[in-house]
C-alpha cells in the first residue's frame, strides 16, 4: 500500500518576501516584485528589469566564511531548508537520519561563480582561481550543503532540468516516501541568475521582455506579452510520511498526491505547439493520483509571460483537462516576481499549499489585454476566494521538460 507524503514546513526566498509568511501576504496585496536591476551596469544592455531578492539577511545564517564559499545560489537554498526545518520542527537529532534524504534542483547554478572565476583566470591567471570554484559552481552542491547542514544520510541528488527543476525535485521526493525508500524529504529549488552574462545570454535568444515599464513587464496570457523577467530565490519544502509527520504532532499544510514527469523530444527551447508533451504530465500526475480531471480546482500555470509558452501551455490544459479547462482557475504568480528558473516550481508549490489552506486563488497581476489563444480563467488582477480541495502546479522546461504535481487540501 502506497504510503501517504504530507507538507510540513516551508522555507522561501523571493523577490516578494524572504519568508513564507511574508511572500503569500505579497500575493495576497498584489504586490509586484520587478524592477531596475541593480547588481550590475546595464547600460549595454537591452533588458533593465529583474525579480531581485531584497534586504535578505545572510549574516543570520551564516558566517563571514561560509558566504564567501558559497555560490547565492547554494546560500538561497541553505537559508530555505533551515527556514523549512525550524517551520517544520524537525529535530534532527531524534530522526534516523539515513531515512532523510534531499533533493534540490537548478537550473543553471554557480553562474555567478563561474563568471568571476573566468574573470580571475584573464585578469590574474590560473593561479588565482579559486580552490573552491568547482564545489561552489556545481549544481548538485546545493543539495550537498544541506545534507552535510542537516545531517541527511539518505537520498541525495539535483534535479537539473531548466524551469522544471524544482518540480521534478518535489516529485521524485515525492516518490521517495511514497514508495517507502525515505521518511522525510528535503526538497525544492534554488538560483541566482541575475548576473552579465546569464542576462547577456537570454538577451540573445530574445527570451527576456526588454521594456523599462515593471508593471507591463512579466505580464503571462496577456496579448501584449513579449518576454518572460529573470528572477532569483528559492523554496524548500520537508516532506514527511503521514505517520511520521502524526508520531510528532507536526502541523500539515497540504497532502502531496500525484506527479507526472514527460519530455516533448522536440527542440531545445520551443515547446510542442499543440501542448500534447505538457498534457501528457498533467494526465500522468492525475492518473498517478487516481483522480478524474474534473477533481482539479486550479492549476498554477507556468505561465512565463513569453509568447510561445503561454499559448502552448492553454493548449496543453485544453487537451488535458478537456470541456473542464474553461471550469478551472489558471493563474501565473510569475506576474509578481518574474521567472525563477529552476527555483520556480518550488516557490509555486508553496504558494498552492498557502492557497489549499486559505482557498484562495492567486491573481495574474498586471494583465490588461486578453489574448484569444489564452482564453482560460486566468484571475486577472484580483485575488479569489473559492473552495479549493485539489490544485495542480506546472513547470515546462528547455530541452523539452513537463512536470506537474497535485496537492490536495489536507484532511485526515
Amino acid at each position: 500500500m502506497s504510503r501517504r507524503v504530507v507538507i510540513t514546513g516551508m522555507g522561501a526566498i523571493t523577490p516578494i518576501g524572504n519568508d513564507t509568511r511574508s511572500m503569500w501576504q505579497s500575493i495576497k496585496d498584489g504586490v509586484c516584485g520587478i524592477d531596475k536591476i541593480t547588481y550590475f551596469d546595464t547600460a549595454d544592455y537591452k533588458v533593465k528589469l529583474a525579480g531581485q531578492v531584497k534586504d535578505l539577511d545572510t549574516d543570520k545564517y551564516f558566517e563571514k566564511r561560509e558566504l564567501k564559499f558559497n555560490d547565492k545560489f547554494s546560500q538561497f537554498a541553505r537559508i530555505c531548508a533551515k527556514s523549512a526545518a525550524e517551520d517544520a520542527r524537525l529535530d534532527f537529532a531524534k530522526e534516523d537520519m539515513n531515512r532523510v534524504g534531499v533533493i534540490v534542483g537548478s537550473g543553471i547554478g554557480g553562474i555567478q561563480t563561474i563568471e568571476t572565476a573566468q574573470q580571475n583566470l584573464e585578469q590574474k591567471g590560473p593561479g588565482r582561481v579559486s580552490p573552491f570554484f568547482i564545489p561552489m559552481a556545481l549544481v548538485n552542491l546545493a543539495a550537498g550543503n544541506i545534507a552535510i547542514d542537516t545531517g541527511a544520510k539518505g537520498v541525495c541528488y539535483s534535479c537539473v532540468t531548466a524551469c522544471a527543476a524544482g518540480t521534478n525535485a518535489i516529485g521524485e521526493s515525492f516518490h521517495k516516501i511514497r514508495d517507502g525508500y525515505t521518511d522525510v524529504m528535503i526538497c525544492g529549488g534554488s538560483e541566482a541568475a541575475i548576473t552579465p552574462l546569464a542576462i547577456a545570454g537570454f538577451q540573445s535568444m530574445r527570451a527576456l521582455h526588454t521594456g523599462d515599464d515593471k508593471n507591463r513587464a512579466s505580464i503571462p496570457f496577456d496579448r501584449q506579452r513579449s518576454g518572460f523577467v529573470m528572477g532569483e530565490g528559492a523554496g524548500i519544502l520537508i516532506l514527511e510520511e503521514l505517520e511520521h509527520a502524526q508520531k510528532r504532532n507536526a502541523k500539515i499544510y497540504a497532502e502531496i498526491v500525484g506527479y507526472g514527469s514527460t519530455c516533448d523530444a522536440f527542440h531545445i527551447t520551443s515547446p510542442l505547439e499543440d501542448g500534447s508533451g505538457g498534457a501528457q504530465a498533467m494526465t500522468d500526475a492525475l492518473a498517478d493520483a487516481g483522480l478524474d480531471y474534473t477533481q482539479i480546482d486550479y492549476i498554477n500555470a507556468h505561465g512565463t509571460s513569453t509568447p510561445l509558452n503561454d499559448k502552448t501551455e492553454t493548449a496543453a490544459i485544453k487537451l488535458a483537462f478537456k470541456e473542464h479547462a474553461y471550469s478551472l482557475c489558471v493563474s501565473s504568480t510569475k506576474s509578481y516576481m518574474g521567472h525563477l528558473l529552476g527555483a520556480s516550481g518550488a516557490v509555486e508549490a508553496i504558494i498552492c499549499a498557502k492557497a489549499l489552506q486559505e482557498d484562495l486563488v492567486p491573481a495574474t497581476i498586471n494583465y490588461s489585454r486578453p489574448d484569444e489563444n489564452c482564453d482560460l480563467d486566468i484571475v486577472p488582477n484580483v485575488c479569489r476566494e473559492k473552495k479549493l480541495n485539489y490544485v495542480m502546479s506546472n513547470s515546462l522546461g528547455f530541452g523539452g521538460h513537463n512536470a506537474s504535481i497535485i496537492l490536495k487540501k489536507w484532511s485526515e
